[in-house]
């Protein structure tokens, strides 16, 4: 698809009272929306990465859009610190594809905007960022589960 249908495709979203629209040509899918996502990533082929045991502190939900990241003194069994929550339901992969190295570990230094995990949804998979500084004191979600909107997924110290 050439760069003047997706510009085309961008002022028909804004010019109707549509939120969202979703366009596939062939193995092409382009997918516009007015409310910001947690750092989509571009729908180039990813493999489904391997589940693998992550360090979860209690099994409670994961995926938690970056811009829902919230600081709770006291999160009913999590540890205190901004806690990164599911922007959107799918599945929650800590690494980019089976066999690469987590983007993050318990105990790991991370800066704002720097990749967590993914969730693929619809066979689109979104990167979920860092949205403040500190360290990763707790991952809530575990490779290849399914989470919910809003389900914590990292605690930030």
């Amino acid at each position: 698809m050439d760069l003047r249908k997706v510009k085309k495709l961008i002022e028909l979203l804004e010019e109707s009272n549509l939120s969202e629209l979703e366009i596939k040509e062939g193995e092409e899918v382009v997918r516009l929306s007015r409310f910001p996502t947690a750092g989509a990533v571009a729908p180039h082929a990813m493999a489904a990465p391997v589940p693998v045991a992550a360090h979860a502190a209690a099994p409670a939900p994961a995926a938690v859009p970056a811009h829902a990241a919230s600081a709770t003194p006291a999160e009913p069994g999590l540890p205190p610190g901004t806690v990164v929550r599911s922007p959107m339901v799918g599945t929650f992969y800590a690494a980019s594809s089976p066999g690469a190295e987590a983007f993050v570990k318990v105990g790991q230094q991370v800066k704002v905007g720097d990749p967590l995990g993914v969730i693929e949804a619809m066979k689109m998979f979104n990167q979920i960022e860092a949205e403040v500084a500190g360290t990763v004191v707790a991952i809530v979600a575990e490779n290849g589960q399914a989470v919910e909107f809003d389900q914590p997924l990292f605690v930030i110290g």
